[in-house]
């Protein structure tokens, strides 16, 4: 249930609560006004900000320490960023990595998106938490041997409850890539499997179990990162498929996400010549505007795979970079060189005309609109949901 039902059943929760439901009538004209409040907070706010405020909320930052120190302290409150991800150097002791989550929230009046690389097996960061036992997360093509939707589900709100406990309300998974061999993929065992039904239903179904439990998911790496050997932190990828070739596999579970209203998706650094020549995904209006947007109806946030890696940082230059995917139709920058280098960057070439404030604006009322319906009532678990023995349970049926 999404949008105006939610509205709707919240207002005759409340109604029943009372008695007063032989009382009152709810008309649509009532909804529009509770619905409409949320649109004037987003419009409000982004009319509060200075350009630079809106490009830092089109900013996904990183900082790898457990500490907090000047430059830290400066990039939150000088540079105002819309989020931070944070890595296995910033779980560092409970109490201090608590502490470090606090004052990066802290720092800002507009909800933060924290975020984190939570995949399970090679990939997850919370296990570098020391002196504190979090439960580990199998492989995802483990889970995907499995083929049981209910146990991916509550897979999904183990990671989320336990990325919870540290606050954490985003997570950049599931992994929505289709491997032909787990061997022969730079994706690997990343993946839930070899086919799009498999790893559509697995893959939904985990992001389902995040999303309920209060962690937003991000589907990756679009347009489908499987069928390379490459790794994109060091060199760009190419996939040698045409889209009808895409569409009929690669993109089926990106196509199902998107119909179950996913609301954010990565853009993975991967060319794609028989689409859009040696462009990467990432940087491709093709691929993002033409192909997501516009042909597969994505309406949610675009992000980028780190903007620090290989794929790009060899092949084009900072401003590029940036110009590049903000015209292609990214909304979020993950990882930018520095926070202050990429805001006066990106607003040198507003005022050079090559990339329009309208096009920061969009971008700004969708990050905007999402912070202001899923954190709100950003709240963090207690520690007695890592490693709890209801978790191990589920995670112990992955064989």
């Amino acid at each position: 249930m999404k949008g105006k039902g939610i509205v709707i059943f919240l207002i005759i929760l409340i109604i029943l609560a009372s008695g007063l439901l032989g009382y009152l009538v709810i008309t649509d004209s009532d909804i529009n006004k509770i619905m409409g409040s949320k649109k004037n907070d987003v419009e409000k706010t982004l009319n509060s900000l200075t350009l630079e405020e809106k490009i830092g909320q089109m900013l996904i930052i990183s900082y790898r320490s457990g500490d907090v120190d000047n430059t830290l302290k400066n990039a939150l409150y000088n540079n105002k960023p819309g989020g931070f991800i944070l890595f296995s150097e910033n779980f560092t002791r409970y109490d201090n990595t608590i502490s470090l989550i606090k004052t990066i929230k802290e720092s800002s009046k507009i909800p933060l998106f924290l975020a984190v690389d939570q995949e399970g097996g090679s990939v997850q960061r919370l296990n570098a938490i020391k002196g504190t036992e979090v439960t580990t997360i199998p492989e995802m093509f483990k889970l995907g041997e499995t083929k049981d939707k209910d146990l991916a589900y509550q897979v999904g709100e183990v990671m989320a409850e336990e990325l919870k406990v540290f606050g954490i309300n985003m997570d950049f998974a599931p992994v929505l890539d289709i491997v032909k061999d787990k061997n022969q993929s730079f994706i690997g065992s990343r993946s839930f499997g070899t086919t799009p039904e498999l790893v559509s239903s697995m893959g939904l179904s985990l992001a389902k179990g995040l999303e309920d439990k209060g962690v937003i998911p991000v589907y990756k790496h679009f347009p489908g990162h499987g069928g390379t050997t490459t790794d994109s932190h060091y060199d760009l990828p190419v996939i040698d498929k045409t889209k009808e070739e895409l569409l009929s596999n690669d993109l089926i579970p990106f196509k199902d996400a998107i119909k179950e209203g996913a609301e954010v998706i990565m853009i993975g650094h991967l060319a794609i010549p028989k689409i859009d020549g040696n462009t990467p995904a990432s940087l491709s209006k093709v691929l993002i505007t033409d192909l997501l947007k516009e042909e597969l109806g994505f309406k949610g946030l675009v992000v980028t795979d780190a903007l620090n890696m290989g794929a790009l940082t060899k092949n084009y230059k900072e401003s590029e970079i940036y110009e590049m995917a903000i015209n292609a139709g990214v909304d979020l920058l993950l990882m930018p060189a520095t926070s202050t280098s990429a805001i006066t960057t990106i607003k040198d070439l507003v005022q050079q005309g090559k990339i329009k404030e309208e096009q920061i604006d969009n971008s700004v009322r969708k990050i905007l609109k999402l912070k202001y319906e899923k954190l709100a009532k950003d709240e963090m678990l207690d520690k007695s949901f890592l490693a709890s023995s209801e978790h191990k349970e589920i995670i112990s049926k992955i064989k």
